[in-house]
């Protein structure tokens, strides 16, 4: 089974954006809420080498944040990462 894995903040409108798209598409994810948790967020930050929010990762493999995802997404990307695994499976 694929794992998606987003860290996130419950203020952003880039990470309600992330969260939306990926419910619409029926994509099943784990969201990590790093608001008031700076343990939580310096591991996403040592994952993705990233400071921002949403980062997204699929079965560990960091997509990136809300641009990347919509980027993916129209490029066929995404698609392929979600593939593979259940290929694997």
């Amino acid at each position: 089974m694929t794992k998606v894995q987003i860290y996130s903040k419950s203020y952003c409108p880039y990470c309600k954006m992330t969260k939306a798209i990926l419910n619409k598409l029926g994509i099943d994810f784990e969201d990590f809420d790093v608001t008031n948790d700076a343990i939580l967020e310096q591991e996403m930050r040592v994952r993705s080498q990233r400071n921002t929010v949403p980062q997204i990762f699929i079965n560990d493999y960091h997509l990136g944040g809300n641009d990347d995802l919509y980027a993916a997404l129209k490029s066929g990307k995404l698609d392929k990462l979600l593939q593979a695994q259940k290929e694997v499976a």
